[in-house]
């Protein structure tokens, strides 16, 4: 619909996207909708085009993210952020980690409908992916679990000097101290500054944020931990002790 098309070239102005972009995000959108599985509770475009695409793109707002040259998006579900950053940056190589095989396959099928060819879809949990192990620029993660265990999923993934992305809702400082606990034991340390709001038409900016951890030395041997410990046992307070 229009106020789709139109919010999605507010976006493409606003980030200063590449031509083309747009339509593949209106694509990817029209994909979601149709899509028959279980791979997210919001499918309506006009609800998409800003609680997917426009939270998605937020990422941008950083620099060492729009910079970075590989992105690996962890539990990329139904291709947000991971997809919407394909598209945004089309010399940057996105790797899309997902666990659940029905998302994968329509991961893999929406990015070669789009026609995203710097995309590649990893069907593996994020703490079982050998491959991945320091050579990833960026980490995202978008609603996919406690500050602590993303940060505990991202650090053996990353080179150093790279950083991770994580999206996540209001703050919460609880979290947050987690969070710092987590990254301190794995070599990893929050970005200056605090976490970065992110607003769109339809949450307000104290709704949503970006935290940003940067790898500063070499994440210990023992990590990663097998699959499911992060959760299990999340790095916190205690674990400093």
């Amino acid at each position: 619909m229009l106020c789709v098309e139109n919010r999605l070239s507010e976006l493409a102005e606003l980030w200063e996207l590449p031509a083309g972009v747009p339509a593949q995000l209106r694509t990817i959108l029209d994909l979601v909708q149709a899509e028959p599985t279980s791979i997210t509770t919001v499918r309506d475009p006009e609800r998409g085009v800003d609680l997917h695409v426009a939270d998605s793109l937020a990422g941008l707002a950083i620099p060492a993210l729009r910079e970075a040259s590989t992105i690996a998006d962890l539990g990329s579900g139904g291709g947000f952020p991971g997809l919407a950053l394909a598209a945004a940056l089309p010399e940057t190589r996105v790797t899309l980690v997902e666990s659940v095989g029905k998302k994968c396959n329509f991961l893999r099928r929406t990015a070669d409908v789009v026609g995203l060819r710097n995309v590649e879809v990893v069907n593996a949990r994020a703490e079982a992916w050998w491959d991945g192990i320091g050579s990833q620029e960026i980490v995202t993660a978008r609603a996919l679990a406690p500050l602590n265990v993303v940060v505990e999923y991202a650090a053996p993934l990353l080179v150093e000097g790279g950083s991770l992305v994580a999206w996540k809702g209001r703050r919460d400082p609880s979290a947050e101290a987690d969070g710092v606990v987590a990254a301190e034991i794995v070599g990893l340390e929050p970005a200056e500054g605090d976490p970065i709001p992110v607003e769109t038409s339809i949450h307000g900016a104290e709704a949503r944020h970006l935290y940003v951890y940067l790898k500063v030395r070499e994440t210990p041997s023992e990590f990663p931990r097998r699959e499911g410990m992060a959760r299990k046992r999340p790095l916190q307070g205690s674990a400093a002790a």
